[in-house]
C-alpha cells in the first residue's frame, strides 16, 4: 500500500518519528513536508536526532494567514496527488497541513487517517481546534491517543471508524529517553 503521509511543523516530525518506521516495514511511505513552519537547521536536527526519513518532496510553503497558507498548500497538493495516486493518506494532528491535505484528499476520494483525532479545546476561535474537527469529520480513519478522545469523536457522530491507539509523543518519548538521561 503507498501512503502519502504529510508534515508541517516540529511536533508533527515527532509524531511522524513514531509512525513512520513500522509504517515503512509494511508499506511504501512517501513523506512531504509541506513546509509550514519552516527553519532548515531545526528541521534537520529533529529529522536527523529522531532518526525520521528525510522529506521525499519539499513544498516551501510558509508565512502568511491561516487561510493563504492552506490555500496554497491546497494547490501544491493537487499534482502531487495525480502525480503519486496513494491509496492513502496519513495526517497529524491539527495544523494547517492536515487540513489541507485531509480536504484534498476527501475531494479525491482517497482516505485518510488522522493521528491524534477527537483531542479538543472545546475553542472555536482557535484556528488549530477548526482544523481537529474539520479533519476528524473528512477522515476514514481516526487514531485517538485517549478515551476521552475517541468519546469526543462519537458525541460529535464522525462518519469514520474510531481506534484508541495511545499517545505517539509517549512512544517517542519512551523510545528517546535511553540518549535522554545520558547526557
Amino acid at each position: 500500500m503507498k501512503i502519502l503521509t504529510v508534515v508541517g511543523n516540529r511536533p508533527q516530525f515527532i509524531k511522524a518519528a513514531a509512525v513512520s518506521g513500522p509504517l515503512r516495514d509494511q508499506h511504501e511511505e512517501i513523506l512531504v513536508h509541506t513546509g509550514q513552519h519552516y527553519d532548515e537547521s531545526l528541521s534537520r536536527v529533529f529529522f536527523a536526532e529522531l532518526g525520521l526519513a528525510r522529506p521525499d518532496r519539499e513544498l516551501g510553503i510558509g508565512g502568511g494567514s491561516n487561510t493563504a497558507q492552506t490555500a496554497r498548500m491546497l494547490a501544491a497538493l493537487e499534482p502531487l496527488l495525480h502525480e503519486l495516486a496513494p491509496d492513502a493518506a496519513l495526517v497529524y494532528g491539527d495544523t494547517n497541513s492536515t487540513l489541507a491535505e485531509r480536504w484534498r484528499r476527501r475531494r479525491r476520494g482517497v482516505p485518510v487517517v488522522h493521528v491524534e483525532a477527537g483531542m479538543r479545546s472545546f475553542d472555536r476561535a482557535m484556528p488549530e481546534e477548526l482544523n481537529r474537527v474539520l479533519t476528524d469529520h473528512l477522515s476514514a480513519l481516526l487514531l485517538c491517543s485517549s478515551d476521552t478522545a475517541a468519546a469526543n469523536l462519537r458525541s460529535e457522530s464522525v462518519a469514520g471508524r474510531v481506534e484508541v491507539v495511545g499517545d505517539v509523543m509517549v512512544d517517542v518519548a519512551m523510545r528517546r529517553q535511553p540518549s535522554a538521561r545520558a547526557t
